[in-house]
C-alpha cells in the first residue's frame, strides 16, 4: 500500500487555527500509511496512532465548530452532524473491524481508506464552505427521520437477504474509495417530468464474493463475468425493494444501468448533490447506498411501515384515501403520448396512475388495487389478452374492472377483444369529450349498482 496524503495550498480556507490542524491530521494519517507499508508491525503501534489521530479530531471538531459560531456560519447544524456522524458512527465502527479481524492487512486498509478519502472531501467541500469558497455538498439531504428510515429498511433487507446483520458507517459517506469494489449506477423514471432516481451503489468486491458468491457457491477470491451478472440482478431487486417500503413512489421503471470506473462514479458523485449517502458495514464487506433524487426534498418519500408504527401509518394512509375520495384508474400503454394524454384528460375527477408495459401494470395493481385498469389491447411483447388472463388467474385482482384500449374498430377486431369479457373497450381515436363521457358513465353506472344492492 503506497497510499500518502499530499497537503495542497488549495485546502487551506484562511484560519489558521483550522488550517494547522488539518495538515497535522493528513501528517497522522501518513504516519499511519507508513506503518502499514512494514513487513511487521505490533497492532500496539497501529492502536497508538489511531488514539493519537482520534484525540486530534475530536479536538479540531470543537475547534472548528467554535469558529463557525463565532462567523454565524448558517451551515453549523450540518457541519456538527458530519462530525458527530464520523465520530460516534465511522470512527468506532472502523475500530471494530481492526479489532475483530486482529489488524489484518486489508482492515488496515479499510480504515486508512475511508479515513483519508473522509478527510480530503471533508477539507475540500464542507471546510471552504466554510469561507464560502465552495457549496456544501450536503446541504440537499433529506431530513433526518427519513434518512433513519431508509437505514432501517436497507440493513432488513441486508438481514433477509444475505443473512448479515450490518451497521451505519456514515450517514455521508463522500464517494471515498474502499478498497477494490464495484461501482453501479441505476436510473429509475416514471411518467412524470423531472421526477428521477439515480442509485449509485459501491459493492466492495469481498462483499460481493460473500454473499452473491456464496450463493453461487463460488470458491474464487476475485470476481468473473458470471458472478457480476449474477451480482446485477440480485442488486437491482434488492434497489426495487428498498423503493417499495415508501408509499409515496408512484410508478418507477429501470431506464438505464452502468458499470462505472472509480472516476466515472467520483464525477457523477462530485457533480450532483446526494439526497442520501449511507455507508454500512456488513460484517462481510462494505457497501455503499446513494441516492440523487432533488425532487425528494419537495414532499419526501414518506415513512416506511415497521412493526411499531403499522398501525398508525395504517390510519394516516385510509384517512389520505378518504379525503381524496376519488375513484382510482390505472392507464396501461405503451405510448407515452396516450398515456399522458389520458392522465391529463382524467386527472380532475380521477387518481390517475400510469404503466407502459404489462409487468409495469402487474406491479401498480399489486401495490394499489385500481377500481378501473385502462389497457392497450395491442402492446408488444404482452398483449393485452395475456394481461387478462394474468389477473383473472389470482383470485384478488380477477374482479378489477378492465376497458381494452384499441385502434381498431372493425367487427372482427370488436369480437376478438369482447370474446375476453372485459368491462367493456374503447376505441384510442375518439374525442377527448367522448372518452371522458364514457369513463364517467362507467362509474355512475357502478354507482348505481351499488346503491341497489345496498337497500
Amino acid at each position: 500500500m503506497n497510499n500518502q496524503l499530499i497537503w495542497k495550498d488549495e485546502y487551506n480556507i484562511g484560519v489558521d487555527i483550522i488550517d494547522n490542524e488539518h495538515q497535522r491530521l493528513f501528517q497522522i494519517i501518513n504516519n499511519l500509511f507508513a506503518l502499514s507499508r512494514a513487513k511487521k508491525t505490533n497492532p500496539k503501534a497501529y492502536q497508538d496512532g489511531i488514539k493519537f489521530l482520534k484525540e486530534h479530531a475530536m479536538s479540531h471538531f470543537e475547534d472548528e465548530e467554535l469558529y463557525m459560531q463565532s462567523v454565524n456560519y448558517e451551515g453549523l447544524g450540518t457541519h456538527r452532524r458530519l462530525h458527530k456522524g464520523f465520530r460516534e458512527e465511522t470512527l468506532p465502527a472502523l475500530e471494530e473491524e481492526l479489532i475483530r479481524e486482529a489488524y489484518s492487512q486489508a482492515s488496515i486498509e479499510h480504515f486508512l481508506g475511508v479515513c483519508a478519502g473522509w478527510l480530503i472531501g471533508h477539507t475540500r467541500t464542507e471546510d471552504l464552505a466554510i469561507v464560502g469558497d465552495k457549496l456544501s455538498k450536503w446541504e440537499d439531504l433529506l431530513p433526518d427521520e427519513e434518512i433513519k428510515a431508509m437505514q432501517t429498511v436497507i440493513i432488513s433487507l441486508i438481514r433477509d437477504m444475505f443473512q448479515l446483520e450490518s451497521k451505519v458507517l456514515s450517514e455521508a459517506y463522500g464517494g471515498e474509495k474502499l478498497g477494490k469494489s464495484v461501482y453501479y449506477r441505476l436510473v429509475y423514471d416514471a411518467d412524470v417530468q423531472d421526477k428521477q432516481w439515480e442509485i449509485l451503489l459501491v459493492l466492495e468486491e469481498k462483499f460481493l464474493i460473500n454473499t452473491v458468491g456464496k450463493i453461487m457457491g463460488f470458491s474464487s477470491d476475485e470476481l468473473d463475468i458470471m458472478l457480476i451478472n449474477a451480482s446485477r440482478y440480485i442488486v437491482k431487486q434488492f434497489v426495487w425493494r428498498v423503493m417499495q417500503y415508501f408509499p409515496s413512489l408512484k410508478i418507477y421503471e429501470m431506464r438505464e444501468e452502468n458499470l462505472l470506473t472509480y472516476d466515472k462514479f467520483l464525477d457523477v458523485f462530485e457533480n450532483k448533490h446526494p439526497q442520501v449517502s449511507l455507508l454500512f458495514d456488513t460484517g462481510a464487506g462494505y457497501f455503499s447506498y446513494c441516492v440523487i433524487a432533488p425532487h425528494l426534498l419537495e414532499k419526501g418519500v414518506g415513512v416506511p411501515i415497521g412493526v411499531d408504527n403499522a398501525m398508525t401509518e395504517i390510519e394516516r394512509y385510509l384517512l389520505k384515501r378518504e379525503r381524496s375520495g376519488k375513484p382510482k384508474i390505472l392507464v396501461v400503454d405503451d405510448s407515452v403520448t396516450i398515456r399522458q394524454g389520458l392522465k391529463n384528460l382524467l386527472s380532475k375527477d380521477y387518481d390517475v396512475n400510469l404503466a407502459n408495459s404489462v409487468v409495469a401494470a402487474i406491479r401498480a395493481i399489486t401495490l394499489e388495487k385500481p377500481d378501473l385498469v385502462l389497457m392497450d389491447y395491442e402492446m408488444p411483447v404482452c398483449d393485452g389478452r395475456y394481461a387478462l388472463e394474468m389477473l383473472r388467474s389470482e383470485e384478488e385482482f380477477a374482479s378489477i374492472p378492465v376497458i381494452f384500449l384499441t385502434s381498431r374498430g372493425d367487427t372482427e377486431s370488436v369480437n376478438r377483444v369482447l370474446n375476453l369479457n372485459p368491462e367493456g373497450y374503447m376505441l384510442k381515436y375518439l374525442s377527448p369529450t367522448e372518452i371522458k363521457n364514457r369513463i364517467d358513465g362507467y362509474f355512475k353506472k357502478k354507482q348505481m349498482m351499488n346503491g341497489k344492492e345496498n337497500k
